[in-house]
């Protein structure tokens, strides 16, 4: 029992969704074989192949070494900062918001031991650049690789539509650093230890991308999977095997207990109430909606009342930043740095960053 609890106490979303599984399960009860037609399993085995071909991305050890490389090119605390947040966001649209954390925040952590920084600040504008970022592509996070997937346009279309908001955040989140960062200079001298680079490995790794987004912008995601996944399990077995198992089973639950939820006859007229068939309504509630369950849950909950995928993107993109349970990004940051009071000022910084993307956010959506 005591066991049961510390890996609830780890993994409290993947421990709510269970226990929320079984409560419905013994309250409205469905037939445990109808339980994976509610999954969207295009998503999940895109998900999948993404976690596979970054997990090797970062066993290459490409990204540590370009950031290393690029860091020694700046001289100041808020050029740094720069720096970080547009690595990060970069990052973000091609390897996921929670791999370019991964990436990020440790490099935040090595530079710290090198020379001090502004550690809180540093992280939660990470933490804010990867969700800003994020917008940008249907690889950016789960919620866009969900929406893209039942939205059914093409990649580069995605892109076309989520670039002004993915501009507006970015362009506000510049502005933020400039405010809270100084000019003052920095000492790296001593960042002088080697950081290999597997080339095989990540020349593979980069043109098996390559040719999976392209396999998955067709509908051909499982293919996809399959091909990689055996010649991962061939090549390097330990990569296919080091991924974020529990995510994947996080992903598969959401889609069951939240489509399970939405199917409830007082939920389903609760949601219905809103009226979600103008896009701003759909925007609006996507955005508050992902500030009580996280933005991920709120796209799948909101794609069973509304067709617009678009207002809901651009609502789930905003959700990501106020409380910090918008995105599980946040909350990966913050645990990541280790850092003891990050909450408070984490808040102070978001909540109004928030609210200015909200009304920017609506804006663009009205006007494009």
């Amino acid at each position: 029992m005591r066991r049961v609890l510390a890996f609830a106490a780890g993994e409290p979303v993947l421990a709510i969704l269970v226990a929320a599984l079984v409560l419905l399960q013994l309250f409205a009860p469905r037939a445990w074989t109808s339980l994976p037609a509610l999954v969207d399993w295009q998503t999940v085995m895109t998900l999948a192949g993404l976690l596979i071909l970054t997990k090797a991305i970062e066993y290459s050890g490409l990204l540590t070494w370009a950031a290393h490389r690029l860091v020694h090119h700046i001289h100041s605390e808020r050029a740094l900062a720069f720096l970080l947040i547009a690595m990060a966001a970069a990052l973000a649209t091609v390897v996921t918001n929670d791999v370019a954390l991964f990436v990020v925040v440790p490099l935040v952590l090595s530079l710290h031991k090198l020379t001090p920084l502004p550690l809180k600040r540093l992280v939660i504008v990470i933490a804010l650049a990867v969700n800003a970022g994020s917008v940008l592509t249907p690889l950016g996070n789960p919620q866009n690789l969900f929406l893209w997937q039942l939205s059914g346009v093409a990649f580069t279309r995605f892109v076309v539509v989520l670039a002004p908001l993915c501009a507006l955040l970015m362009a506000m989140l510049f502005v933020l650093v400039a405010c809270l960062f100084k000019p003052r200079p920095l000492d790296l001298s001593t960042d002088i230890e080697p950081h290999p680079v597997d080339r095989a490995l990540a020349a593979v790794t980069l043109l098996l991308f390559v040719a999976f987004v392209l396999l998955a912008d067709t509908h051909r995601a499982g293919i996809a999977l399959a091909g990689i996944a055996a010649g991962f399990l061939i090549w390097r077995t330990r990569i296919v095997l080091k991924i974020d198992w529990l995510l994947l089973l996080i992903f598969v639950l959401m889609f069951i207990v939240l489509r399970s939820a939405a199917a409830l006859p007082w939920i389903h007229h609760l949601i219905g109430d809103l009226e979600l068939q103008t896009p701003m309504r759909s925007y609006v509630a996507a955005a508050v909606l992902s500030q009580v369950i996280s933005n991920v849950p709120a796209a799948i909950v909101l794609s069973g009342f509304t067709h617009d995928w678009r207002a809901v993107a651009f609502g789930v993109s905003v959700g990501g930043f106020g409380v910090a349970i918008g995105s599980l990004a946040n909350l990966i940051a913050v645990r990541l740095s280790n850092e003891r009071g990050v909450w408070l000022p984490f808040h102070l910084i978001s909540l109004p960053f928030w609210i200015i993307a909200l009304f920017g956010g609506a804006l663009l959506l009205h006007f494009l």
